[in-house]
């Protein structure tokens, strides 16, 4: 039962009627709220509008199959995290791995006995219960990436994450996420940046946040790090899916604000960052083939609800002369939205903080980048205040 004695709803997706009566009885007897759907447009339409605790959900339906239907629950932020279980007649391993792959979280096969169906309910029910408490404490994961690399995401996330601790006093965490390919530690003249691939080398279980808090290198000004090496051998470790998951799940918990680092869109764990995040900020630049590129993640974002359900902040980065680029109407005429906030370019500050292993914003507090990443932080501070 959830708060005030309601019973917990549970969708049932099968095309098959004896299946549906069967889950039925035993579902009613347990006291559970049953749904029920035939397809699986049929379904996602059930799954946002009524909001059910746990899906059960078969493969062979009319119309997209259960592997289909479990992918686009996960792309949205109202299903992302409901548990699905899959209950289907398929029994070959490739079968039971392409479901998870898909994102379901238990995989039972049919015939099974009443006893063995309910204990997995319970069990989903449980956890989805101790994981909704956690979120409700999780703090605000914000993912920085570009449409291609070179853009200067990481310059972005990282100024960002110091201006807004300046600017709040808030705790912050910045969290490179391409092992391998680390450029704070290089930028902030820090030594053995392992952080990330010591966790991602080690089993997802052991990932707590006492585990990954060990991890993490304070700085002077006041955020704490999560640093990727420069080592090509790390590169391997981006494929480490469970553990990037058990990652952002306890960075959530150790700070009200997460700024990740994430590159570009060709990430492997890109599906899973952009599930967990709450808000991605998208670095492009005054140039035309670059804002094609942009314009087609732009689309790809907003398959996955950015600018609608979750916060999308589109930012230029201008390391040229301006008379040979773009205006900032002329992206977002290309884009078909706005465009937050425009960043000129910095040569002389690039290279003093080069050449000082300093942030940008803290050489010339009072300069126009400073004041832009100001801008930056104080937007998101509205949107955080509204989450």
């Amino acid at each position: 039962m959830k708060e005030g004695g309601l019973a917990e709803k549970i969708l049932i997706i099968d095309d098959d009627p004896d299946t549906i009566e069967f889950l039925t009885l035993i579902l009613t007897r347990l006291g559970y709220q049953v749904l029920e759907a035939r397809d699986g447009m049929q379904a996602l339409a059930l799954a946002h509008t009524e909001k059910p605790e746990l899906i059960i959900l078969d493969v062979m339906m009319p119309g997209l199959d259960g592997y289909e239907v479990a992918r686009s629950l996960r792309r949205h932020p109202d299903t992302a995290l409901t548990p699905i279980l899959m209950f289907t007649a398929k029994t070959q391993v490739e079968d039971k791995l392409a479901g998870y792959e898909a994102g379901v979280d238990i995989y039972l096969t049919k015939p099974v006995h009443p006893v063995e169906l309910q204990a997995n309910i319970k069990a989903l029910l449980a956890q989805s219960k101790a994981r909704s408490e956690l979120l409700a404490k999780r703090g605000y994961l914000v993912g920085v990436l570009g449409a291609k690399g070179g853009l200067g995401a990481s310059t972005v996330a990282l100024n960002l994450a110091i201006t807004y601790h300046q600017k709040y006093q808030a705790r912050v965490i910045a969290a490179e996420l391409r092992p391998g390919q680390g450029s704070w530690a290089l930028d902030l003249d820090i030594p053995n940046p392992t952080g990330l691939t010591n966790l991602l080398r080690r089993n997802q279980t052991e990932l707590t946040t006492t585990v990954i808090d060990e991890q993490l290198v304070s700085t002077t000004y006041g955020i704490r790090l999560l640093l990727a090496s420069n080592d090509i051998k790390d590169v391997e470790c981006a494929i480490a899916l469970a553990q990037f998951e058990a990652i952002l799940e306890q960075l959530s918990i150790l700070a009200p604000l997460v700024i990740l680092d994430i590159g570009t869109n060709f990430h492997p764990a890109f599906d899973l960052f952009t599930r967990l995040c709450n808000e991605i900020i998208l670095v492009t630049e005054p140039q035309p083939v670059t804002v094609k590129r942009t314009r087609a993640l732009v689309d790809e974002l907003r398959q996955r609800s950015f600018g609608s359900g979750k916060a999308l902040t589109i930012v230029a980065v201008n390391r040229t002369r301006a008379e040979i680029t773009l205006t900032v109407s002329k992206i977002e005429d290309a884009l078909k939205c706005p465009v937050a906030l425009g960043i000129p370019p910095a040569t002389e500050l690039a290279y003093l903080a080069a050449t000082r292993a300093a942030p940008m914003t803290l050489l010339q507090p009072e300069g126009i980048i400073a004041q832009q990443f100001a801008i930056l932080a104080e937007n998101l501070s509205h949107r955080l205040s509204s989450a």
